[in-house]
């Protein structure tokens, strides 16, 4: 995850919901845990949002320009699959 560059994108922003407890969000919290340090590294000016409240489904959103927002479900989702899901967020252009 650490070569994924943010910045110089369309994207603008992203938010990671999750639940500390709940196993839908367990690829959340292990994406975090290993690869949001290396990733913030990378993009260190790039506004990368964690919020955590119980009982929520595990979701991100990619805040683009001219105020376009995308949100993909994470319910159940794998680290690597995390992984995957904000490349494709960070590719995608409006």
């Amino acid at each position: 995850m650490s070569a994924l560059k943010l910045a110089g994108t369309t994207l603008r922003e992203l938010r990671i919901h999750l639940c500390q407890r709940s196993p839908a969000s367990k690829g959340v919290r292990a994406f975090i845990e290993s690869d949001y340090v290396p990733l913030k590294q990378a993009n260190p000016d790039f506004p990368v949002l964690i919020r955590e409240a119980a009982g929520i489904v595990p979701r991100v959103f990619a805040r683009y320009e001219h105020g376009v927002e995308r949100v993909v479900s994470l319910e159940d989702a794998s680290k690597e699959q995390v992984a995957a899901t904000l490349r494709e967020l960070a590719a995608k252009t409006n």
